[in-house]
Formats: C-alpha cells, sequence, structure tokens
C-alpha cells in the first residue's frame, strides 16, 4: 500500500468533527448568576429606550418570537414584561476561556467561531476514545459540572454537518450524523436551514426553485456559480455533503470592528467625526497590542493611515446621503 505524504493522512480518511454551541450563552450566564431571572423571558442588550439591540435571548423569551439583532423596541413589543439585561463580556469572555480549556483536554484542533461556539476536530485525540460523540458527551457534562450551563453538540465528518447537527436538538441536545445518512440528511433540509446560505439568498434560491438541499444537489456547479458567483462552488459542494475544510487552531484575524447605537439620528459632520475617533482610537490601541502581531494582521501602517484618512471621507458621505434623504 502506497503510504500518502505526511498531511495528507488525515484529509484521506473520514475526520471527526464536533461542533459545540453553548445554549443562549449570554442569557443563560445571566440566569446562572441571578436567580430571579430564571424562567424568565430575559434578553441580553441595549436599552428599548436607547435603540438597543438584542444580542441573545433566553429560550423563554424566543418563544415569544424574539432572537439576536432584533431591535429592543420590536422585542418589548411582542414581550411587554421581557426583562433587559446590560451584557457583560468579560464575564463572557471568562466563561468561554474555561469551555475552551475543558476542548483542550480532548484535541489541540479548537477553532473557536465565537465566545460560545466552536469546532473540534477529534480524529486523533488526546485520551484515544474512538467515538467522536463519546467525546461530545464527556465535554457536554464537563461544561456542565463546571459552569452550570447546558451545551449542544453536533457530530459527523465535515465542519458543514457537524454545524447542521448542532442545531436539530436544542438546548442540551446532541446529533450525530453518520457517513451513510449524510447525502440522505441534505437532501431533505429546507435550503434556509443550511449554514451560509442567509435569508436573502435563500429568497433567490426559492425564486429559481431551489428549496430543499435535493433541489440545490440537481443544479450544475456552472449554473451555481453564475446565479451566484464564488458562493456557487460552496453551495454545489454542501448540496452533497462534501466540506473540506479543515478545523484551524490558529485562524488569521482578518477585521476588527466596532458599533454603537445612537439615542438619535447624527445629522452633524462634526458630531460624526467625533463618534468616529473611538474606532480610530480602538483600532491604534490594537494595533500597538502583541496579540495584533501574533495573530498575523498586516503590520502594515498605511493600512491604519488610510483608516484614518477615510474618516472624513465617510463622514461627508453619509452627510450627503442625509441631506438627498431630507431633501426628497
Amino acid at each position: 500500500m502506497t503510504k500518502l505524504p505526511l498531511g495528507q493522512e488525515s484529509v484521506a480518511r473520514t475526520r471527526k468533527i464536533v461542533h459545540v454551541d453553548m445554549d443562549a450563552f449570554y442569557a443563560s450566564v445571566e440566569q446562572r448568576d441571578n436567580p430571579s431571572y430564571r424562567g424568565k423571558a430575559l434578553v441580553v442588550g441595549g436599552s428599548p429606550n436607547q435603540r438597543g439591540v438584542v444580542a441573545a435571548a433566553s429560550y423563554e423569551a424566543r418563544k415569544f418570537g424574539i432572537h439576536s439583532a432584533m431591535p429592543s423596541v420590536t422585542a418589548i413589543a411582542k414581550c411587554p414584561g421581557l426583562i433587559f439585561v446590560r451584557p457583560r463580556f468579560d464575564v463572557y469572555r471568562d466563561i468561554s476561556t474555561s469551555i475552551h480549556a475543558i476542548f483542550k483536554r480532548y484535541t489541540d484542533l479548537v477553532e473557536g467561531v465565537a465566545l460560545d461556539e466552536a469546532y473540534l476536530d477529534v480524529t486523533e485525540n488526546r485520551q484515544n476514545i474512538p467515538y467522536a460523540s463519546t467525546i461530545a458527551r464527556h465535554i457536554k457534562t464537563a461544561i456542565f459540572q463546571e459552569t452550570q450551563l447546558t451545551a449542544t453538540a453536533g457530530v459527523s465528518i465535515n465542519k458543514f454537518l457537524a454545524k447542521m447537527a448542532s442545531g436539530q436538538n436544542k438546548p442540551n441536545g446532541l446529533t450525530v450524523i453518520l457517513p451513510e445518512d449524510a447525502i440522505a440528511f441534505v437532501e431533505q433540509l429546507p435550503i434556509e436551514k443550511f449554514h451560509g446560505i442567509g435569508e436573502v439568498t435563500a429568497a433567490k434560491m426559492h425564486s429559481l426553485g431551489i428549496h430543499t438541499g435535493a433541489d440545490l444537489k440537481q443544479r450544475s456547479l456552472l449554473e451555481l456559480t453564475h446565479h451566484f458567483g464564488k458562493a456557487g462552488q460552496y453551495y454545489y459542494k454542501i448540496a452533497r455533503a462534501e466540506d473540506d475544510r479543515p478545523v484551524e487552531a490558529n485562524r488569521v484575524r482578518k477585521s476588527i470592528g466596532a458599533e454603537t447605537s445612537f439615542a438619535q439620528d447624527l445629522s452633524d459632520i462634526s458630531q460624526m467625526l467625533q463618534e468616529l475617533v473611538f474606532f480610530d482610537e480602538s483600532f491604534h490601541i490594537y494595533r500597538n497590542h502583541s496579540a495584533f502581531h501574533k495573530e498575523g494582521i498586516s503590520q502594515n501602517t498605511r493600512t491604519y493611515q488610510r483608516i484614518r484618512g477615510i474618516l472624513p471621507e465617510t463622514c461627508m458621505a453619509i452627510g450627503s446621503c442625509n441631506r438627498r434623504v431630507t431633501e426628497s
């Protein structure tokens, strides 16, 4: 038997991927730390009086149709007794660090997607456990014992399927998609449930007669790239339950961001500039942080200078747009 070059052996055999997703993470932390919140509709986010946005919703709040990224004023209209709690990101980060320490007991191949979500490649694991589902159960148990929080896990042969599996049985669930079941699972899946297909793309697919994974699978690569560009290649593969993306333990950070919701619209350019200085200074601080260099972000000074340079241009464009809207 011909031996594959080093680094290609694990690609050739079936991978074992676990996707762990904490259940209503921010909201669950607040309910854990404040017994009076338990069993009640709660959101973590900004106040509806300050044009806030929902960052996370408890499962009790989700029964009213409340979800993350929803304006707080909309959320309170759906549930007048809704409890609003300001986020405590330092607490969430500390808990996330503890959870990642649990992951590392089994593998170094951990790719954090957010504070509450990660992929693990356990094809080869520290404890030589043969079944990924067993590892997922151990991880869920350890998370609950050490944080009093629940997590849902999905297990399969690639990242796409593991992600889809973790969304099947929330909260506190565990779903395994076996290799022999992968194609059938994808074919029956509604297109709007696919990871990587958002609301706008789903609507476009519906207009093309694509409603399920089976419908998507019927479309050629040429047709999908024609309608969806490079993303068409991804859609073509996942329709066949294929996903060759590796779990990247040290993903390079390619962007940073900052956002603020203002109580009132800003129309004065000087006000806009004053507020944008916050991001300007945040970028400057991050740029000089050691992690910035470790993560491989461009250290080219011109990048920073370019951001500083476009701030006035951005404000001018926004101001011009506001004037056109007012005039019309």
